[in-house]
């Protein structure tokens, strides 16, 4: 999917990985991004045009979806994690996590797609994780939720075909964002992760491997589920 003269919609586009896609599309000719956040103000990417949006609200997503009209592409970057166990983390905090990172990329998906299929062409990206392939003692609803996402992006690429719409899902390891700040690891640069994510996705590329940590992981996947567990 070429981004130039393109309009884009980014969720979570407010920091991290959301402010750069903005940045880098703008920088590589889309005619209008959409940078949505839940406060729109926070946004402070030149250039673009930020909307109110919070994706777990269904209402709210069917008004950006009419305020924008006809996307070519949209970014499914808004996450949430709360680094909850699946054995004793808050429940709430579980459900909040399946709320954002797989609800509302679907909801995104079900509200933009069908404006794509009638025109023959369009392109969703869904920011996932390599959580989604590990066990840790930590954040384990978080993977769970990512694995969602992903599992969430290989359907609908079958349901799709045909349409005319590309489905990538993008698969990264630590990076240097809010959410991984309290946390002592080497971490990818945000910039130079999306760089690398938009030239495979230019491409036509299904699924993104955007760093050393998710080709490795990708490529042990046939092996024991074991070896994945930290």
């Amino acid at each position: 999917m070429k981004i130039k003269y393109s309009v884009v919609v980014i969720t979570g586009a407010n920091r991290g990985l959301g402010a750069q896609f903005a940045t880098q599309m703008l920088e590589r000719g889309a005619a209008r991004v959409y940078a949505a956040a839940r406060r729109p103000e926070s946004v402070d990417v030149p250039g673009v045009e930020p909307i109110s949006l919070d994706v777990t609200d269904q209402q709210q997503v069917e008004e950006a979806a009419r305020a924008v009209g006809q996307a070519d592409i949209v970014i499914n970057n808004a996450g949430f994690s709360s680094f909850a166990r699946l054995i004793d983390g808050e429940m709430r905090d579980i459900r909040r996590e399946i709320d954002i990172n797989y609800f509302g990329a679907l909801r995104m998906v079900r509200a933009f797609a069908p404006a794509m299929r009638k025109r023959g062409r369009g392109a969703f990206l869904n920011v996932s994780s390599v959580m989604a392939w590990l066990g840790y003692e930590h954040s384990n609803s978080y993977g769970a939720s990512k694995a969602a996402n992903w599992a969430m992006s290989n359907g609908l690429r079958e349901e799709l075909a045909g349409a005319g719409i590309q489905v990538s899902s993008m698969l990264l390891g630590s990076t240097d964002t809010d959410m991984m700040a309290g946390i002592d690891v080497p971490k990818n640069r945000p910039d130079e992760l999306v760089a690398t994510a938009l030239d495979q996705f230019e491409d036509g590329v299904n699924e993104i491997l955007a760093d050393d940590a998710a080709t490795i992981l990708k490529a042990g996947l046939s092996g024991d589920p074991g070896r994945f567990v930290e």
